[in-house]
């Protein structure tokens, strides 16, 4: 089975091949969304954005590839600038091999990661 590791919580899961990232962390009590999106969501639909995470090490390979959806939302904000290969939306992706992931990842007003 497949191992997710949350960089920033410290914590790794197992989780079968083809899952959910969004539903697989949130039944692992990994919070996804900062701020008050954690209240206002899309609720895994692909239309707020506010679910994304970057995959680190080279471990996209390892998910499902982008959807339209996924492409157009993640094209359509600024939060994805400079990190194109490796933003995902949890709600969009597949767990098909080994993960880490950044969750809830900082950006300044000119959408560059602070972290």
């Amino acid at each position: 089975m497949p191992k997710v590791k949350f960089m920033d919580e410290g914590k790794e899961i197992e989780v079968e091949a083809g899952a959910n990232l969004r539903r697989a962390a949130l039944a692992n009590g990994i919070q996804l969304y900062p701020g008050i999106h954690r209240f206002l969501n899309c609720r895994g639909l692909a239309q707020c954005g506010s679910c994304m995470v970057l995959l680190k090490n080279g471990s996209g390979a390892n998910a499902s590839r982008k959807g339209l959806l996924e492409t157009l939302r993640l094209s359509l904000g600024w939060a994805a600038i400079g990190h194109e290969g490796e933003a995902r939306l949890a709600c969009q992706t597949r767990v098909e091999g080994d993960l880490e992931v950044r969750t809830r990842p900082e950006f300044n007003w000119f959408g560059f990661a602070k972290k």
